[in-house]
Protein backbone atom coordinates (compact mmCIF):
# COMPACT_ATOMS: atom_id res chain seq x y z
CA UNK A 1 0.00 0.00 0.00
CA UNK A 2 1.27 3.65 -1.16
CA UNK A 3 2.55 5.76 1.65
CA UNK A 4 -0.06 8.06 3.29
CA UNK A 5 0.47 11.65 5.16
CA UNK A 6 -0.42 9.48 8.33
CA UNK A 7 2.69 6.94 7.72
CA UNK A 8 5.29 9.43 7.24
CA UNK A 9 4.33 13.15 8.11
CA UNK A 10 1.68 16.14 7.53
CA UNK A 11 3.71 19.46 7.35
CA UNK A 12 3.20 20.98 3.81
CA UNK A 13 4.90 24.12 2.59
CA UNK A 14 2.64 26.64 1.11
CA UNK A 15 4.54 29.92 -1.07
CA UNK A 16 2.84 32.91 -1.86
CA UNK A 17 0.76 32.49 1.60
CA UNK A 18 -0.05 35.25 2.85
CA UNK A 19 -2.92 36.64 0.93
CA UNK A 20 -5.29 35.27 -2.07
CA UNK A 21 -5.27 31.53 -2.89
CA UNK A 22 -2.05 31.15 -0.56
CA UNK A 23 -4.05 32.48 2.87
CA UNK A 24 -7.17 30.07 1.87
CA UNK A 25 -4.92 27.02 1.32
CA UNK A 26 -3.04 28.01 4.61
CA UNK A 27 -6.34 27.60 6.57
CA UNK A 28 -8.01 24.63 4.77
CA UNK A 29 -5.36 22.68 5.08
CA UNK A 30 -4.88 23.19 8.81
CA UNK A 31 -8.08 22.46 9.33
CA UNK A 32 -8.01 19.38 7.88
CA UNK A 33 -4.98 18.62 10.48
CA UNK A 34 -1.95 19.22 8.27
CA UNK A 35 1.32 21.06 9.86
CA UNK A 36 1.40 24.36 7.78
CA UNK A 37 4.29 26.38 6.72
CA UNK A 38 3.64 29.44 4.65
CA UNK A 39 6.43 31.50 3.10
CA UNK A 40 5.52 34.89 2.58
CA UNK A 41 7.42 38.70 2.56
CA UNK A 42 4.83 39.49 5.16
CA UNK A 43 3.07 37.48 7.88
CA UNK A 44 -0.68 38.10 7.65
CA UNK A 45 -2.19 40.11 10.79
CA UNK A 46 -4.88 37.68 10.70
CA UNK A 47 -2.35 34.31 11.30
CA UNK A 48 -3.56 31.80 13.99
CA UNK A 49 -1.65 29.65 16.39
CA UNK A 50 -2.09 26.39 14.32
CA UNK A 51 -0.47 28.63 11.07
CA UNK A 52 3.57 29.20 10.84
CA UNK A 53 4.40 32.09 8.57
CA UNK A 54 8.20 32.35 7.93
CA UNK A 55 8.95 35.72 5.78
CA UNK A 56 10.77 34.79 2.44
CA UNK A 57 11.28 37.26 -0.70
CA UNK A 58 10.79 33.99 -2.75
CA UNK A 59 12.23 36.28 -5.60
CA UNK A 60 15.86 36.57 -3.77
CA UNK A 61 16.63 32.59 -5.03
CA UNK A 62 19.62 31.88 -3.03
CA UNK A 63 17.89 33.25 0.35
CA UNK A 64 14.87 31.51 -0.40
CA UNK A 65 16.88 28.10 -0.87
CA UNK A 66 18.72 28.66 2.48
CA UNK A 67 15.50 29.41 3.97
CA UNK A 68 13.85 26.52 2.66
CA UNK A 69 16.72 24.08 3.10
CA UNK A 70 16.35 25.34 6.66
CA UNK A 71 12.81 24.37 7.13
CA UNK A 72 13.90 20.72 5.63
CA UNK A 73 16.48 20.33 8.48
CA UNK A 74 13.79 20.46 11.16
CA UNK A 75 12.21 17.63 9.73
CA UNK A 76 10.39 15.97 6.10
CA UNK A 77 7.57 17.56 4.16
CA UNK A 78 4.59 16.06 2.51
CA UNK A 79 4.01 18.44 0.26
CA UNK A 80 4.37 21.93 -1.56
CA UNK A 81 2.12 24.13 -3.07
CA UNK A 82 3.86 26.62 -5.03
CA UNK A 83 1.64 29.64 -5.59
CA UNK A 84 3.71 32.18 -5.38
CA UNK A 85 3.54 34.49 -8.56
CA UNK A 86 4.05 37.85 -10.06
CA UNK A 87 1.61 39.12 -12.99
CA UNK A 88 2.81 41.95 -15.09
CA UNK A 89 -0.43 43.65 -17.20
CA UNK A 90 1.82 45.18 -20.50
CA UNK A 91 1.14 45.22 -23.70
CA UNK A 92 3.36 43.12 -26.21
CA UNK A 93 4.78 46.34 -27.08
CA UNK A 94 5.71 47.92 -23.39
CA UNK A 95 7.10 44.20 -21.75
CA UNK A 96 10.39 44.55 -21.03
CA UNK A 97 13.17 41.99 -20.76
CA UNK A 98 13.06 42.87 -16.88
CA UNK A 99 9.62 41.79 -16.76
CA UNK A 100 10.21 38.70 -18.54
CA UNK A 101 13.24 37.72 -15.95
CA UNK A 102 11.67 38.96 -13.15
CA UNK A 103 8.35 36.99 -13.74
CA UNK A 104 10.26 34.02 -14.63
CA UNK A 105 12.73 33.88 -11.29
CA UNK A 106 9.35 33.90 -9.13
CA UNK A 107 6.68 32.23 -11.21
CA UNK A 108 9.28 29.19 -11.85
CA UNK A 109 13.01 29.25 -10.96
CA UNK A 110 11.31 29.90 -7.00
CA UNK A 111 8.95 26.55 -7.61
CA UNK A 112 12.00 24.86 -8.82
CA UNK A 113 14.53 26.23 -5.61
CA UNK A 114 11.65 24.90 -3.10
CA UNK A 115 11.29 21.48 -4.91
CA UNK A 116 14.92 20.66 -4.66
CA UNK A 117 15.06 21.29 -1.22
CA UNK A 118 12.21 19.68 0.46
CA UNK A 119 12.63 16.49 -2.46
CA UNK A 120 15.43 14.64 -0.72
CA UNK A 121 12.80 14.52 2.48
CA UNK A 122 10.09 13.39 -0.22
CA UNK A 123 12.16 10.50 -1.46
CA UNK A 124 13.52 9.37 1.96
CA UNK A 125 9.85 9.40 3.12
CA UNK A 126 8.57 7.69 -0.01
CA UNK A 127 5.78 9.42 -0.72
CA UNK A 128 5.11 13.23 -1.25
CA UNK A 129 2.57 15.74 -3.17
CA UNK A 130 3.52 19.19 -5.24
CA UNK A 131 0.87 21.31 -6.15
CA UNK A 132 2.05 24.44 -8.60
CA UNK A 133 -0.71 27.23 -8.97
CA UNK A 134 -0.43 28.12 -12.82
CA UNK A 135 -3.13 30.13 -14.49
CA UNK A 136 -6.01 29.81 -17.05
CA UNK A 137 -3.61 32.84 -18.73
CA UNK A 138 -1.59 29.94 -19.39
CA UNK A 139 -3.35 29.61 -22.72
CA UNK A 140 -3.81 32.78 -23.80
CA UNK A 141 -4.66 36.33 -22.30
CA UNK A 142 -4.05 40.04 -23.71
CA UNK A 143 -1.47 41.99 -21.80
CA UNK A 144 0.22 39.19 -20.25
CA UNK A 145 3.18 38.23 -22.52
CA UNK A 146 5.19 37.62 -19.31
CA UNK A 147 2.57 36.66 -17.03
CA UNK A 148 1.69 33.25 -19.81
CA UNK A 149 4.27 32.89 -20.54
CA UNK A 150 5.89 31.66 -17.34
CA UNK A 151 2.62 30.02 -16.10
CA UNK A 152 2.82 27.96 -19.28
CA UNK A 153 6.52 27.07 -18.47
CA UNK A 154 5.12 26.19 -15.40
CA UNK A 155 2.87 23.33 -16.58
CA UNK A 156 5.58 21.90 -18.73
CA UNK A 157 7.91 21.76 -15.85
CA UNK A 158 5.39 20.18 -13.75
CA UNK A 159 4.97 16.75 -16.44
CA UNK A 160 8.50 16.79 -16.53
CA UNK A 161 8.93 16.58 -12.73
CA UNK A 162 5.86 14.01 -12.22
CA UNK A 163 7.78 11.52 -14.65
CA UNK A 164 10.94 11.95 -12.75
CA UNK A 165 9.55 12.03 -9.20
CA UNK A 166 6.93 8.87 -10.11
CA UNK A 167 9.27 6.40 -9.25
CA UNK A 168 9.46 7.53 -5.89
CA UNK A 169 5.52 7.47 -5.46
CA UNK A 170 5.98 11.86 -5.33
CA UNK A 171 2.77 13.06 -7.76
CA UNK A 172 3.17 16.01 -9.23
CA UNK A 173 0.10 18.17 -10.28
CA UNK A 174 -1.36 21.64 -11.74
CA UNK A 175 -4.18 23.88 -10.74
CA UNK A 176 -4.70 26.14 -13.45
CA UNK A 177 -7.11 28.64 -11.99
CA UNK A 178 -9.85 31.23 -14.27
CA UNK A 179 -10.95 34.64 -12.01
CA UNK A 180 -10.22 34.38 -8.74
CA UNK A 181 -11.68 36.56 -6.45
CA UNK A 182 -8.03 37.88 -4.81
CA UNK A 183 -7.40 41.14 -3.71
CA UNK A 184 -5.20 41.37 -6.52
CA UNK A 185 -7.71 40.48 -9.13
CA UNK A 186 -10.34 43.05 -7.27
CA UNK A 187 -7.97 45.93 -7.93
CA UNK A 188 -7.54 45.25 -11.40
CA UNK A 189 -10.83 44.50 -12.23
CA UNK A 190 -13.24 46.72 -9.84
CA UNK A 191 -16.78 44.98 -9.31
CA UNK A 192 -19.57 46.77 -12.04
CA UNK A 193 -16.37 47.81 -14.17
CA UNK A 194 -16.69 47.26 -18.15
CA UNK A 195 -13.77 45.07 -18.25
CA UNK A 196 -15.29 42.99 -15.46
CA UNK A 197 -18.68 42.74 -16.84
CA UNK A 198 -17.44 41.38 -19.92
CA UNK A 199 -15.35 38.60 -18.14
CA UNK A 200 -18.50 37.71 -16.30
CA UNK A 201 -20.19 37.36 -19.52
CA UNK A 202 -17.67 34.67 -20.98
CA UNK A 203 -17.84 32.57 -17.99
CA UNK A 204 -20.16 29.80 -18.28
CA UNK A 205 -21.07 30.15 -14.80
CA UNK A 206 -21.21 33.85 -14.36
CA UNK A 207 -19.33 34.38 -11.47
CA UNK A 208 -15.67 34.48 -10.63
CA UNK A 209 -14.59 32.02 -7.87
CA UNK A 210 -13.20 32.55 -4.46
CA UNK A 211 -10.24 31.50 -3.09
CA UNK A 212 -11.52 28.88 -0.48
CA UNK A 213 -12.70 26.85 -3.99
CA UNK A 214 -9.05 26.81 -5.12
CA UNK A 215 -7.99 26.03 -1.85
CA UNK A 216 -10.58 22.87 -1.52
CA UNK A 217 -8.60 21.45 -5.05
CA UNK A 218 -5.10 21.80 -3.29
CA UNK A 219 -6.56 20.07 -0.45
CA UNK A 220 -7.79 17.25 -2.66
CA UNK A 221 -4.14 16.86 -4.71
CA UNK A 222 -3.01 16.47 -1.28
CA UNK A 223 -5.02 13.85 -0.63
CA UNK A 224 -3.94 9.90 0.15
CA UNK A 225 -6.35 8.84 -2.50
CA UNK A 226 -5.21 11.27 -4.96
CA UNK A 227 -2.26 8.95 -5.30
CA UNK A 228 -2.87 7.42 -9.01
CA UNK A 229 -3.55 11.27 -10.70
CA UNK A 230 0.19 13.09 -11.85
CA UNK A 231 1.43 15.32 -14.49
CA UNK A 232 -2.30 16.84 -14.75
CA UNK A 233 -3.49 20.14 -15.25
CA UNK A 234 -7.19 21.07 -13.33
CA UNK A 235 -8.47 24.01 -14.86
CA UNK A 236 -10.88 25.64 -12.21
CA UNK A 237 -12.31 28.74 -14.09
CA UNK A 238 -16.04 28.61 -13.89
CA UNK A 239 -15.85 26.70 -17.73
CA UNK A 240 -14.17 29.98 -18.93
CA UNK A 241 -11.81 27.20 -21.02
CA UNK A 242 -14.69 25.46 -22.45
CA UNK A 243 -16.78 28.86 -24.03
CA UNK A 244 -15.97 29.02 -27.14
CA UNK A 245 -17.77 25.59 -27.50
CA UNK A 246 -21.11 27.57 -27.15
CA UNK A 247 -20.87 29.51 -30.07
Amino acid sequence: MSPTPQQTTRRVLVTGASRGIGRAAMRHLADAGYQVVGLARHAPGDARPDERFVQCDLADLEAARQVVEGLAREGGFYALVNNAAIAHTTSIADTRVADMNEAMALNVNAALVCLQALMPGMRQAGAGRVVNISSRAALGKPNRTAYSATKAALIGMSRTWALELAPHNITVNVIAPGPVATELFKQASPPGAEQTRALLAAVPLQRIAEPEEIAHAIGFLLHPLAGYMTGQTLHIDGGLTISAARL
